[in-house]
C-alpha cells in the first residue's frame, strides 16, 4: 500500500469512526458497489417522463418543458438565496459570489423566454391553452418563494396599501394584500376567483411561514447588513440593480410581451388579470428601493 493510499483509509477510518461507524462495514460495501453511472445520478429517464400532454397539438409539448425548465431554474436560484438567508454571519466575499450566480440565472431565465414566445405556432396554443383552464404560470409558489427571499415584504405589497401596512401587521392581512392577489381578487367584495382559491389551498400555510422567515433573512435585509464601505461599492450597487431590474421588469416584460403575442386582449388560462399584476409601472416590484434615484423610482417600468 503506497502512502497516499495509507492516508486516504486513515481519513476515512477518521471519518466513520466520528459518527459512530466502522470503517470496515463501510470498506466492505464499496467492494459490492455498482459503479455509479450518469443516467442513475442524473436520472435523466425519470425527467423525460414528466412531460404529459393533455392534447395532441405538438407545440403543447414546447409549453410544458419550458415551464419546467423554469422550475428548475427557480430551484437554482432559491438554492442560492436560502445559504445567504440561512448564514448569520454573511461575508461580503460570500455575499457577491450568491448574488452573481443568481442574476445569471435570471439572465439566463430572460433571455430564453423567446424559446416560447417565438417557439409556438398561435393556432396550436389556442387549442391546447384551453384545456389548461384555470391552471396558471402565475401559480409558480417557486417564483413567489424568490420574491419572499429577495426583498422586506412591503416592497411586495400591492402599491395601493402599502401605506396601511407596517412591520406590526398580521401576516395574514399582509398576504391579503401581496400585489399578485390583484390577478384575482375583487378588493371590494373580497372575493376571490378560483386561480386564487386553488393556490392557496395548495401554498398559503407554507407562503404564511416563508413570509415571516425571509422578512428579517431576505437578500436586501442581509445587504444592509454588510459594512457601510461594502454597501458603497459601485460594482455590488451595479449588481444588485442589474439583479433588480431583471427580475422585476427585463423578466417580466418578456413574460408579458409573450403572453400578449398570443392572448392579444384575452384573459389568461387561469382567467387573471395578467396586465393588473405584470406591469412593472402598475404594480411597482421593487426589491432595492434605496439603490434607486427617486426619478428611476418614478418612471419604474415606464418605457419598457
Amino acid at each position: 500500500m503506497t502512502d497516499v493510499q495509507k492516508e486516504i483509509v486513515s481519513r476515512i477510518e477518521e471519518k466513520y469512526k466520528s459518527i459512530d461507524q466502522n470503517p470496515d462495514v463501510h470498506l466492505e460495501g464499496l467492494v459490492w458497489a455498482n459503479p455509479i453511472t450518469y443516467w442513475d445520478y442524473i436520472l435523466p429517464d425519470a425527467l423525460l417522463s414528466l412531460q404529459i400532454q393533455r392534447t395532441n397539438q405538438p407545440d403543447e409539448m414546447v409549453f410544458i418543458m419550458y415551464h419546467q425548465i423554469n422550475e428548475l431554474i427557480f430551484k437554482m436560484i432559491l438554492w442560492e438565496i436560502n445559504q445567504v438567508s440561512d448564514r448569520e454571519d454573511v461575508s461580503t466575499e460570500f455575499f457577491t459570489e450568491k448574488l452573481y450566480r443568481i442574476s445569471r440565472y435570471f439572465d439566463m431565465l430572460s433571455s430564453s423566454f423567446t424559446i416560447m414566445g417565438d417557439g409556438m405556432e398561435k393556432e396550436q396554443y389556442m387549442k391546447f391553452r384551453n384545456t389548461l383552464t384555470p391552471a396558471s404560470g402565475f401559480q409558480s409558489a417557486q417564483y413567489r418563494l424568490i420574491e419572499f427571499a429577495s426583498t422586506e415584504l412591503i416592497n411586495l405589497i400591492d402599491n395601493r396599501f402599502r401605506a396601511t401596512i407596517d412591520r406590526n401587521t398580521p401576516y395574514e392581512h399582509a398576504y391579503d394584500h401581496l400585489y399578485w392577489q390583484a390577478a384575482g381578487k375583487d378588493y371590494k367584495t373580497g372575493k376571490k376567483n378560483t386561480l386564487l382559491q386553488l393556490f392557496e389551498k395548495r401554498y398559503k400555510a407554507e407562503f404564511l411561514i416563508k413570509m415571516e422567515k425571509y422578512n428579517t433573512s431576505n437578500m436586501w435585509t442581509k445587504f444592509k447588513q454588510l459594512p457601510e464601505s461594502v454597501r458603497k461599492d459601485e460594482s455590488l450597487i451595479k449588481a444588485m440593480r442589474h439583479y433588480d431590474y431583471t427580475v422585476n421588469i427585463s423578466w417580466v416584460m418578456a413574460h408579458y410581451h409573450a403572453a400578449e403575442k398570443y392572448l392579444g386582449k384575452g384573459e389568461a388560462t387561469g382567467g387573471s388579470d395578467w396586465r393588473k399584476y405584470m406591469l412593472p409601472k402598475y404594480q411597482r416590484r421593487i426589491f432595492f428601493p434605496d439603490l434607486w434615484s427617486k426619478e428611476e423610482l418614478d418612471t419604474w417600468g415606464e418605457n419598457v
